[in-house]
């Protein structure tokens, strides 16, 4: 049974949002009128974080691509009460839109800030709602929204596999959005569980870590750290 994670290389991001841009396309992600975005009510499955550092003239920005961490011990799944958040075999925290009340205990509970209440019915300008992703339902107003880590590519990488007898989902099968569109290519995705895979390679990096780690949350979305590239970061 694979464990999926995510690898994203700070030292190669050049904060170009296409992740950003790739994952509202492919999740059916609704924008907000600037009136709402000034109330900080944007929904952004995955968004890249500014971190400014210093002051003029030596002032530099570091960005951060930030999407669900999708912890092996995540607190959202603890406060749910009515399971509509949990975690999976695979190690995916699944999001069950149909089954959320939209009490945001979870939107409180997780420590990244990644995750969005729906405050109003979606809403796309016009000719742009004929752009959905079939695969993806259009969430009602009233529910707690967050990367899936495009779950439904899974679904869909596993009948491939049954429909040509195989057993398990191959290697590059299944890529998320955001990585496939990643024109640095700064992110990578696999099995973690998979000593052979990439990911699990670049997450044993002397560069690599989690944020706030210190909680005991174990995310599966691991940084390298700028600095020297060595091996498959190279």
């Amino acid at each position: 049974m694979a464990r999926w994670g995510m690898v994203i290389d700070l030292d190669k991001c050049t904060a170009c949002q296409s992740c950003v841009v790739a994952c509202q396309v492919e999740n059916n992600v609704p924008s907000m009128t600037p009136e709402e975005s000034l109330k900080g009510r944007n929904i952004s499955w995955i968004k890249v974080v500014p971190f400014p550092e210093g002051s003029f003239p030596e002032a530099k920005i570091r960005f951060l691509p930030l999407p669900c961490m999708h912890c092996d011990d995540p607190p959202c799944v603890t406060v749910c009460p009515v399971d509509a958040t949990n975690i999976n075999e695979e190690g995916i925290v699944r999001q069950i839109f149909a089954r959320c009340i939209g009490c945001r205990y979870c939107t409180t509970a997780c420590p990244y800030t990644v995750r969005y209440f729906n405050w109003y019915e979606p809403i796309w300008p016009q000719p742009m709602e004929q752009a959905h992703n079939p695969d993806v339902s259009v969430r009602p107003k009233g529910v707690v929204e967050k990367c899936t880590f495009c779950h439904h590519r899974l679904q869909k990488a596993r009948a491939n596999a049954i429909a040509e007898d195989r057993a398990v989902v191959a290697p590059g099968e299944y890529t998320p959005a955001c990585v496939e569109s990643c024109g640095p290519k700064a992110m990578y995705f696999g099995d973690l569980d998979d000593p052979n895979s990439e990911v699990s390679d670049l997450s044993r990096s002397p560069r690599a870590f989690r944020l706030l780690e210190e909680l005991g949350t174990r995310p599966k979305v691991i940084y390298l750290a700028e600095g020297e590239r060595s091996g498959t970061t190279g």
